[in-house]
């Protein structure tokens, strides 16, 4: 099974979290790490998986979190490079 990771930059936490509820309950996706900047005003999600439920995942939480506020981008990496992985589970989720 190929890995993927999606990325969801949303403005706003609560953005992020009906972004985010949506991405989980969509696709057998996990929450690998957040990135809070400009005090919580900018938040940027990513989730691990298989491709499709990558793919599922970052489409759902898009739309969910489209009709809350706005998002800065929302984008599938498939077979994510080893380093890039080393730099998202740098800051471990809570």
């Amino acid at each position: 099974m190929e890995k993927a990771i999606a990325l969801l930059e949303v403005q706003a936490m609560v953005t992020a979290i009906v972004g985010l509820d949506a991405m989980v309950k969509a696709a057998d996706v996990k929450l690998i790490h957040v990135e809070k900047r400009l005090g919580g005003r900018l938040v940027t999600l990513v989730v691990e998986g298989n491709v499709s439920a990558v793919q599922a995942a970052a489409e759902a939480g898009k739309a969910a979190a489209a009709e809350v506020g706005p998002v800065k981008l929302c984008e599938v990496i498939a077979r994510p490079h080893e380093e890039v992985m080393k730099f998202l589970r740098t800051d471990p989720v809570p």
